[in-house]
């Protein structure tokens, strides 16, 4: 048993840095042209561990004020309390967005201080059901060129990736050329995903459900607003047979989920660990998933979702994020990459396996 003067946490600090994109970026709904990382540190008993969201500058302004009200000085085992408190300190402040994010960031750093204390990986402590959960590269942003679609694409179906994703919405009579252009980079043994997020009414979403399909598309992400699930859930109801409808990206709390999942309009749900409350959050949403006998697939940041998704049966895969990936190999020794379209932790090391390269992070230190 560890002793307390081990597990009591006696360093805690965020950092904020603004990656620009290696090219013009844009989905269905939204363009950027760069990407921002809030990076938590936590450290106790000579270890340190790291947890981080992807969010604005905003949301390391609530995690540098819930630190040491609610972190420094604890010990890290008594997590659960830990998250209690941050969740009352932020009431007044409002249950999702940036309060959720920056929750998120201290949570995930929580879990990898543990199991680097513990000296286990963390999808040991968490307990492993599988050595490895397949990615599907996504990207495929409605900014690229149709060279840039083909390279991108073509070069995951190249890797051994047995799926990956393109941006559809942006200019939606377009849309079903531009995913002939990605089947004929990928060829047919490579399924392909489409997410629309949310551009399109319902009566376009039927209606290039039926054109995607005949390009053999497998999924079908957000044809609709999220948050409109009636509409959601007609879309689902209506797809053409074998086409997944999935949605779930921007839930915080476990209520969202519960409600995305009794309306019957997903058949995959999505979480996202850096915004659903962190590990914590989407071990939520995993029971939930359970529960509701759903597939689950993670969002975006596949470093902080390789341990936990390796931990809960009914994820099936996680999605290899172009703009997180580039971040997380320049910032991380220890990124794991993908073998034939598979992730897996690499059980040599405590935590999560990662270890910030402090300086090649700092160029981008806001």
């Amino acid at each position: 048993m560890l002793k307390e003067s081990i597990t009591k946490i006696t360093g805690a600090k965020v950092e904020v840095f603004t990656v620009p994109t290696d090219a013009p970026e844009a989905d269905g709904t939204c363009s950027w042209n760069s990407t921002t990382m809030v990076l938590v540190t936590l450290e106790a008993g000579g270890k340190v561990g790291l947890g981080y969201t992807y969010a604005d500058e905003a949301t390391a302004k609530v995690v540098h004020s819930l630190l040491p009200k609610t972190v420094s000085g604890r010990d890290v085992f008594v997590h659960a309390a830990i998250l209690q408190d941050i969740y009352r300190q932020v009431r007044n402040l409002g249950e999702t967005g940036i309060t959720r994010m920056a929750a998120a960031a201290i949570d995930n750093a929580l879990w990898d201080l543990k199991a680097r204390l513990l000296d286990v990986p963390l999808v040991n402590l968490l307990g492993r059901v599988r050595d490895g959960i397949p990615v599907y590269g996504s990207g495929g942003f409605t900014s690229y060129s149709d060279d840039q679609l083909q390279l991108q694409l073509g070069g995951w179906a190249q890797q051994g990736f047995g799926m990956v994703k393109m941006k559809v919405g942006s200019h939606p009579e377009d849309d079903p050329r531009r995913a002939k252009v990605a089947r004929s980079a990928i060829g047919q043994s490579c399924e392909l995903f489409v997410d629309a997020n949310g551009a399109y009414t319902v009566t376009q979403a039927l209606l290039f459900a039926e054109e995607f399909a005949q390009q053999r598309v497998r999924w079908f992400e957000e044809p609709v607003s999220s948050d409109n699930l009636p509409g959601l859930n007609e879309v689902r109801a209506r797809a053409p047979i074998g086409m997944d409808i999935a949605a779930g990206e921007y839930g915080y709390t476990a209520w969202y989920f519960r409600r995305m999942i009794d309306s019957g309009a997903v058949t995959i749900l999505q979480a996202d660990a850096t915004r659903c409350g962190g590990i914590s959050g989407f071990l939520n949403v995993a029971a939930l998933c359970w529960a509701a006998n759903l597939p689950l697939s993670s969002h975006c940041g596949p470093s902080m979702h390789l341990h936990v998704c390796c931990s809960v049966p009914r994820a099936i895969h996680m999605e290899f994020f172009h703009d997180h990936v580039r971040i997380e190999r320049m910032f991380f020794d220890g990124f794991s990459e993908p073998q034939n379209g598979v992730m897996k932790p690499d059980l040599s090391r405590p935590g999560n396996g990662l270890e910030l390269k402090e300086k090649d992070a700092a160029v981008y230190r806001v």
